[in-house]
């Protein structure tokens, strides 16, 4: 398998296509090796335009997701990322490769913990993994941009009360079959006005907050 000819021809024919133009993040999926985290078995997959399956339960975005939610949130090189599931640490080293400080949080210790191997290896080194459930929120720092690399029915506030003036926030909202991807931002103190960006499905947050469901 030639490499750099699948890894080209995943920017040009996934991703390019789906309306990722910036070329910075183009030029950091070239930089940053995706064969790198994905399980061995799966090596020959790493540019397919599949979901990879990571063990436990957990599955890897598409290539073309990851880069159109990093071209999505705006990232500059001062600010400060919240991810919420850190799965195979890919996303995560794209974060890192775009922001200050990236504090990622992984409900699956043995995930966590191969991701940390994988981050270690590629020298990223800004990178703050923590274990646990963060499904509605994550200690009580703001930042700049948070991203939720799992689906939730709905969106808990306490996303929205961590955003630091100006912040982004990446969700996909909903239940499957219909899932919309969403960019919230802070405009003021208080106030957010959010985006519907594309639809998409993708597997909820493990614990994820429930809509009140209406009982006959």
């Amino acid at each position: 398998m030639n490499l750099e000819q699948a890894r080209f021809n995943m920017v040009e024919q996934q991703i390019r296509t789906w309306d990722v133009l910036d070329q910075e993040i183009l030029d950091l999926l070239f930089k940053v090796k995706r064969e790198n985290f994905v399980l061995p078995e799966y090596r020959s997959l790493a540019f397919a335009d599949v979901e990879i399956p990571l063990g436990f339960g957990q599955r890897m975005w598409a290539p073309k997701m990851e880069a159109r939610v990093l071209q999505e949130i705006e990232l500059r090189q001062g600010d400060s990322v919240l991810e919420i599931g850190t799965g195979s640490g890919y996303m995560t080293a794209l974060l890192a490769s775009r922001s200050r400080t990236v504090t990622s949080v992984e409900i699956v210790p043995e995930l966590q913990q191969a991701a940390a191997a994988r981050l270690r290896a590629a020298h990223i080194d800004n990178v703050t993994l923590e274990q646990g459930d963060a499904s509605r929120g994550w200690g009580k720092h703001t930042y700049d941009a948070i991203v939720l690399t799992a689906s939730t029915p709905v969106l808990s506030d306490s996303w929205l009360e961590q955003l630091s003036p100006g912040g982004r926030l990446f969700a996909v909202v909903g239940d499957a079959p219909a899932m919309s991807a969403r960019l919230y931002r802070s405009t003021a103190p208080g106030a957010i006005a959010s985006e519907t960006l594309f639809e998409t499905v993708i597997a909820p947050l493990t614990n994820a907050p429930q809509p009140e469901r209406f009982v006959f």
